[in-house]
């Protein structure tokens, strides 16, 4: 989501962090007389695709994305004569288009996004289930897992992304394990007049960034949905609200405009990626979508482990990326085939690697990719790291809890009295 976002988030978090497929894709398919199920490991033929009549097939994505996809779609081409149409839509905007315009029978056949759009495409009735059967095996679990929901695969993911912390080797050649070592080896070079900023991370005007502070409330033992007994998150159970949530309240005052300006309301997403690159700070709290702008300026740089404010384990987000079938699709033969026995391939997922910088969700590409020690480090933060819930009830907690967040960072506000009050304003929205 470059930002994994969804239109109720905060537009900073960069992430395409783009969820989901039903039965209506076995039905088309067995309608059409293809004799396979969509993944099962069976290619439909040239003729089996011709004789259900697809010439093309229209895909949403956006414009990083787009370039990355046109060999594996001048293939299909090739091999079966359909058209992939990649049609390049506003990412801010995609996911609820998607959803008004799959029931009218006017969108695409699939679409590219991440994982924690599932729920709310389920919720919708607008993608359908997809059995990748062997090829699971080919993927990481981490990515397996975010793709289901209440026991049904939406998806083929394509990419892992979390976030880690960057750090300028030029200016800074040892790394640190606490936020507060992190603050004082920055104000550290600020002092020394090499850099003019401690710490970057970019906060969005009206919503701050729930997304790249996450790690520093979960190393403060605050969470936002408690789990079920399968591990899944329980949508009933908002625990964002209690003690940890409001110490990590506290600290946001601390760390804001009115207390160490470590967090600065006025450095957005933008402002910091170009500080960062000009030398201007020996930190830089993002994700990989942005290293290869970074190199290319001539950085040198370290992954270093996310640092903690706390006594526990600093847990990024972990956003999949992955492709969706419509429910809706009237090319539904052609489609599955596209997604299950091709974009599934290593020259599928390289070649989106290659363009966006995201480590791939195939191991095989992943273990190609992970020769980069850059994304090896990544690879091994997200390992740690939690993923981004899927749940439709999460659409309702990103507003509250962002224009929270940024309030305190300006100093406005009790901290305790204002958490307090968002959370209550969460669950009644989502009826915890």
């Amino acid at each position: 989501m470059k930002l994994p976002n969804t239109s109720a988030m905060p537009v900073s978090r960069r992430v395409f962090t783009l969820g989901a497929f039903s039965a209506v894709t076995a039905v088309a398919l067995s309608a059409c007389g293809g004799g396979s199920k969509p993944g099962s490991g069976a290619t439909a033929t040239a003729k089996d695709l011709a004789a259900a009549g697809a010439t093309t097939i229209t895909m949403w994505v956006d414009a990083e994305r787009a370039p990355a996809l046109k060999d594996i779609t001048a293939k299909f081409k090739v091999d079966t004569g359909i058209e992939v149409k990649l049609v390049v839509k506003d990412f801010s905007a995609v996911r609820d288009d998607f959803i008004t315009q799959v029931p009218t029978g006017k969108g695409p056949d699939l679409i590219v996004g991440p994982h924690d759009w599932v729920g709310k495409f389920v919720q919708n009735g607008v993608i359908a289930p997809v059995e990748l059967g062997d090829k699971a095996a080919g993927f990481s679990a981490t990515a397996l897992k975010a793709m289901s929901y209440k026991g049904s695969n939406y998806g083929v993911p394509y990419s892992v992304e979390n976030i880690a912390l960057l750090r300028n080797t030029a200016l800074l050649p040892a790394a640190a394990a606490t936020f507060d070592e992190v603050v004082a080896a920055g104000k550290g070079v600020v002092d020394a007049g090499k850099a003019k900023y401690a710490f970057l991370v970019g906060l969005d005007p009206k919503q701050g960034d729930p997304y790249h502070l996450y790690p520093l409330q979960t190393s403060m033992g605050s969470a936002v949905f408690g789990l079920t007994a399968d591990g899944g998150y329980d949508p009933k159970n908002l625990v964002l609200g209690d003690a940890a949530g409001v110490a990590f309240a506290k600290k946001l005052v601390e760390w804001g405009d009115t207390g160490s300006k470590v967090l600065n309301s006025n450095i957005t997403g933008d402002i910091a990626k170009e500080e960062f690159k000009n030398g201007k700070s020996p930190y830089y709290l993002t994700g990989p979508w942005n290293v290869p702008d970074l190199q290319k300026a001539g950085l040198k740089l370290a992954v270093d482990a996310l640092p903690t404010a706390g006594d526990k384990p600093a847990q990024p987000f972990v956003g999949i990326n992955g492709f969706f079938i419509s429910a809706k699709s009237v090319n539904a033969l052609a489609t599955t085939e596209f997604v299950t026995n091709y974009l599934t391939t290593e020259a599928a997922q390289d070649s989106m690697f290659k363009a966006g910088g995201r480590p791939p969700a195939l191991k095989a590409s992943f273990d190609k990719a992970s020769s980069d020690p850059i994304v090896a480090a990544f690879g091994k933060i997200g390992q740690n790291g939690v993923p981004m819930p899927a749940i439709p009830e999460m659409d309702a907690v990103w507003n509250d809890w962002g224009s929270t967040e940024l309030a305190l960072i300006k100093g406005k506000g009790d901290p305790a009295a204002e958490w307090a009050k968002m959370a209550a304003a969460i669950k009644s929205k989502i009826g915890a």
